[in-house]
């Protein structure tokens, strides 16, 4: 009820003409809907207050649209670190990276602490390449320290025209002290799929969830089945470590790529339109074989849908170690002209009811990657949803997650998550979690 009480005073503030009445406040008595909206009046006036003042007084002559778009974002981001004002640039810019083709270095980055933080480098991009990983700090950008920046002021400067250098100051754990990154610019084009055999089983990576993620996983499924044979085939590798997430639909559909039925996901936030439950429809397009999945620290939101989906519904193992746990889903809210606002509206929830919001998905069958000597001062565990600053709590309560590996390394001899999961498949390895029993599958 109070959600239409805001609703009312913001069309009143921006220009309705009908008046706020008690009786269009359901649920509130009078003394209660004045104090409200006259509560709410005053707030809105010291902000009035305060941009006039700056307006008048501030030693050099502000921008007044720059100053209303850093209020706006500021509001939004002291929600939760996934809230956040879009200007019309950066919503062109966001509708055209899910559609999985867009300009800059190809990472997922947060804020942390005032500095900005690798979630993720995307395969095969200009950032991968230069060797940034995840849970890289990003303190400086072509010189220009981040700590006065916002997160989308940060991401509006590494990105720019193709071919063109640009610097990156990182502080990595286990590093004495900083370092310079040359990046040059490319188009990122993001091939969300990739596949190969390994023998007789199928791998299929998935580095991100966008408008392509589940046409390629068929195209993935359907060349597999030709190149290694049908009957052949033992069986598939679900490779989402270091995949930072993407669209909820893509998700849902990946996920319902290996189920014939039960649900795969629920969404739930303040309001009953928020919540939606999304099921499997009959049909897998694995014919059932068995399916391994494999997570890291890196994995979050979209791919820890699918991994906790396949989890609770005895579908997958999942082997690695534990997710991110970024457990929320995003609403982009458009405002015409003036961008868009990206805003937390629910949180998700696995097929056995799980929150996994700042806990992640924790792994059937845990293994830790092997460093290499060269990388064991620079390669630490990231934090994961738990660490960044203002995050929303898990609603189940208890311990929240306390980080988890992101290194993978770049040859698949020396990938001992990889190696195990192609063990378990051709049977030369043997884990009471491998295969999983169906018949403990959550009841839906």
């Amino acid at each position: 009820m109070i959600r239409n009480a805001s609703l009312l005073l913001a069309g009143t503030i921006i220009g309705a003409t009908a008046a706020i009445t008690v009786a269009q406040v359901p649920g509130l008595v009078p003394s209660a809907a004045h104090a409200a909206v006259s509560d709410t009046y005053r707030q809105l006036n010291l902000f009035g207050d305060v941009f006039e003042r700056i307006r008048a007084d501030y030693v050099e002559k502000p921008d007044d649209s720059a100053l209303i778009e850093a209020a706006v974002n500021g509001m939004l981001t002291s929600l939760d670190p996934h809230s956040s004002y879009m200007n019309p640039k950066d919503f062109k810019d966001m509708q055209v990276q899910t559609r999985g083709e867009f300009g800059g270095l190809g990472i997922e980055v947060t804020m942390e602490d005032g500095v900005v933080k690798v979630v993720s480098p995307i395969d095969d991009t200009p950032a991968a390449k230069a060797g940034i990983q995840a849970g890289d700090l990003i303190i400086a950008i072509d010189g220009d320290s981040v700590q006065n920046m916002n997160l989308n002021q940060a991401v509006e400067k590494m990105r720019g025209a193709v071919n063109t250098p640009i610097t990156l100051q990182i502080a990595r754990k286990g590093t004495a002290k900083p370092f310079d990154v040359k990046v040059v610019r490319d188009v990122i084009r993001i091939q969300s799929v990739k596949s190969r055999a390994e023998g007789d089983i199928g791998y299929i990576r998935i580095s991100s969830f966008n408008e392509q993620t589940f046409d390629g996983l068929k195209s993935a499924v359907d060349k597999l089945n030709k190149d290694i044979g049908k009957d052949k085939l033992k069986g598939y590798i679900l490779d989402l470590r270091n995949n930072p997430g993407g669209l909820l639909d893509q998700a849902v559909a990946v996920g319902d790529a290996f189920l014939n039925q039960g649900e795969i996901v629920a969404t739930r936030g303040r309001h009953s339109d928020q919540n939606a439950r999304y099921d499997a429809r009959d049909g897998d397009l694995t014919d059932g074989k068995p399916v391994i999945v494999l997570i890291n620290g890196g994995s979050a939101s979209a791919s820890e849908i699918v991994a906790g989906a396949l989890q609770d519904q005895k579908r997958a193992t999942i082997l690695g170690t534990r997710s991110f746990g970024k457990g929320s889903v995003q609403t982009i809210i458009p405002l015409g002209s003036n961008g868009a606002i990206r805003l937390t509206t629910a949180r998700y929830y696995t097929p056995a009811g799980r929150s996994i919001q700042a806990k992640g998905i924790d792994p059937d069958i845990q293994v830790v990657q092997d460093l290499p000597p060269e990388l064991k001062d620079q390669v630490t565990d990231t934090k994961g949803e738990a660490s960044l600053k203002g995050h929303l709590a898990n609603e189940a309560g208890g311990d929240e997650g306390t980080g988890s590996q992101a290194y993978v390394p770049p040859d698949a001899k020396d990938d001992k998550q990889l190696q195990q999961a192609i063990g378990l498949l051709d049977g030369k390895q043997a884990n009471s979690a491998f295969p999983p029993n169906p018949k403990a599958a959550v009841p839906n």
